[in-house]
Formats: C-alpha cells, structure tokens, sequence
C-alpha cells in the first residue's frame, strides 16, 4: 500500500488532495458545517427544492406506503408504481413520447451510451462534456472524436470525415463547469446534414430554460430534432437519479439494452415519489415564478462581479489558474462565511482551476450583496 501514499503525498503536493467535509443541515443557501453556519454558493439546487415540504411530504407518504428500498431491479420486482407514475410525467413534461428513469445522471449516460453505440460506431464528444458522457463513450468501445469546446468547423470536419454504422454526437446544454450554452440549434443542422444522430444532456437547462421550462432545445425550437435527451433529478428538482426521454422505441430500447438499469437496485421510492413532486411544481405557475426569481439573483450576482463572466446559466466561474491559488482564495471565503469549493483537475483542465460559483433561487438579494462584497474585497 506504500505505493498509494506516495500518489496520495502527489496529490497533496499539488494542491489535488480532496476530503470530505460534514454538513449538519439539509441543502439550502445556508449550510451548517463544524457549528458554524455559512452562505452556501456551491450547490446545483437551482430552484431550492431539496428541502422543500412539498418534495418532503410526497418522500413520507411514499415510505409510508411503498417502503424504504425497492426490493430488486426494475426488471426484476423493483418497478414500483412512483416510477410509472414519474415516467409519464416526464415525458408529459419534456413533450416525448416516453421516459426512462436511471438510479443517477451518471448511469443514465453510460448505460445510454453503452446501448447505443458500440465496436463500429462513432462517438463525438465536445472537449468540454461532462465526465459521465466520456466514461460512456470508452466503455462503449466505439471510436471517439473529440472536437474543441464548441467549435462547429472542426465539429463539420469530423462528420464529414467518418465513416460507420452509426455516428453518434454528444454535447451538454449548459456545461457544468463553464456555464456557458452549447450552439444547439447549430449541432443540430450539422448531423442532419451529415445523417447522424444527437444526443443532449440537459442536466443543468432543466426546469430553467425557455417558456415550458424544459431547457435549451426548448428554447432553441429543435426539440422535435433531438434524437435522444437526457436529464438529472438531482440539480433543479432537488432529488436524486437520471433520465432519458425520446420515442417509444428509443425508450423500450433501452429498457432491454442498458445495463446501468438492468443491473442496478431500482432507486428508494420515496425519492422517486419526491422527483414527481418536484415535476409537477416545475410545471406549475409556481415554478415559474421561482425560476424567474433565480435569474433575478442571478442577474444581481453577475451584474456586481468585479470581473467579466460569459456565463448565461447560474453556473458562474472565475477561473483562477493556479490549484493552490483556487485553494488559497476558497478559503479565505471560508474564514468569512462564505462556502465556495475550489474545483480542480480533473474535473477541469489542469491549470484552470477556479471557483465554481453558484446561485439559487432561495439566495436573498442580501446574500448574494455579501458574496459580492467579500469576493471583491478578496480579489482586489
């Protein structure tokens, strides 16, 4: 075991060494951790729906009546009625034909990609997609490509170039370490011209884009032009698991192919009971109302920042460079109240490690007026 401590000093050495850190509070804009309470701007609970009593009380009622584990896998015993009955809506939601739920957005990724592609078949991954897309791209053993973060010229060349059975484009909508948007509609008109298929991942755009709420290829108007689209439950709707919608025959497909389902323990169904609450309040009017409240704080955060930002997602990142530099400056937020991580290699590119900043809808106009003060004050 020698040989792990030596690649844990490494780690250490260059600012890379993680550790867990106890909260003692549920998910909001105020965590508690080591008795102390701090404003919370690292969470993806976009709308601040992990705690909310209405996701809370369909959770009791559903352990009340359904238990506390599922028993099995879906196909086995494990496809109690919470998942039917949040598969529907989703779909309903999403304006699919039909859904599947996933235990996580990470085994909604590799088990799609997995299903899909494979020895053959060709993979186009953006530079920039997120971990779960690339994990399920290499294990698929189809070819990758790799074009540069959004760029629609080396993007073109690549589907102009291959050559197989079935080529398969992935991007994100909203990337999750950069906040900025994917040229959607863009994508879409190059693997129509070059006859392949697109897959999005709209983990972060769900519940905040576009009038229905449904995220980028709503507001783009190429919804009906999406091969195959994927979500979380775990960002905007506050609970936990992944999904896919499309056509019947891409969703029954996948219910026979995808081995991240096959094989896994269906999820506890008080949280998919709580996912289906956190549905139908994203498609309400007060959803709505909660949404257009993030983007207020938002707006008030980005507008006061003392550097530039591209960001149009509450994903906000300050790209400091340096690992120990991104350290450095996280603490010192940390000794003020202020709770922001450092994100390092390798969930981004070494030497780009920033502060990965994020707002929600439950954040006060006064809490993000402290962030600002403290981090302006800090950098410069």
């Amino acid at each position: 075991m020698q040989s792990l401590n030596d690649d844990l000093d490494r780690l250490r050495a260059e600012g890379l060494y993680r550790q867990l850190r106890d909260v003692a509070s549920a998910q909001g804009p105020r965590l508690v951790i080591g008795g102390r309470e701090f404003l919370n701007f690292s969470s993806n609970d976009y709308l601040g729906l992990a705690n909310d009593p209405v996701l809370k009380r369909a959770g009791v009622e559903a352990i009340e009546r359904w238990g506390i584990g599922a028993g099995a896998s879906r196909l086995v015993c494990g496809n109690l009625e919470p998942y039917r009955q949040l598969e529907e809506k989703l779909a309903r939601f999403k304006n699919k034909e039909a859904a599947i739920v996933f235990g996580s957005g990470y085994a909604a990724n590799t088990g799609t990609i997995t299903a899909l592609v494979g020895e053959g078949d060709v993979v186009i991954l953006d530079k920039l997609d997120h971990a779960s897309i690339i994990d399920g791209a290499r294990q698929s053993g189809a070819t990758i490509r790799v074009y540069p973060h959004k760029n629609l010229k080396k993007l073109e060349d690549i589907l102009r170039s291959v050559e197989a059975r079935r080529v398969l484009v992935i991007t994100e909508t909203v990337f999750s370490m950069d906040g900025d948007l994917a040229p959607l509609a863009e994508i879409v008109a190059l693997k129509e011209k070059c006859n392949a298929w697109l897959m999005i991942d709209e983990a972060h755009a769900t519940g905040l884009y576009a009038k229905n709420r449904r995220g980028i290829a709503e507001a783009a108007g190429v919804e009906d032009k999406i091969d195959v689209t994927l979500g979380t439950l775990s960002k905007a709707l506050g609970c936990a698991g992944g999904f896919v919608v499309g056509s019947q025959t891409l969703i029954d497909f996948l219910r026979n192919r995808a081995r991240s389902l096959i094989y896994s323990t269906a999820m506890p169904p008080a949280i998919v009971a709580a996912a289906g609450a956190a549905v139908d309040f994203v498609m309400s009017d007060a959803g709505n109302d909660r949404r257009d409240r993030l983007w207020r704080r938002v707006s008030e955060l980005k507008n006061g920042l003392a550097i530039p930002t591209e960001s149009r997602s509450p994903i906000i990142p300050i790209i400091i460079g340096d690992e120990q530099a991104a350290m450095d400056l996280s603490g010192k937020l940390y000794e003020r109240g202020i709770f922001v991580p450092a994100i390092r290699y390798p969930t981004v590119p070494k030497g780009k490690a920033r502060l990965r900043v994020t707002v929600s809808a439950l954040h006060s106009s006064e809490d993000v007026a402290m962030f600002l003060r403290e981090f302006n004050a800090l950098t410069h």
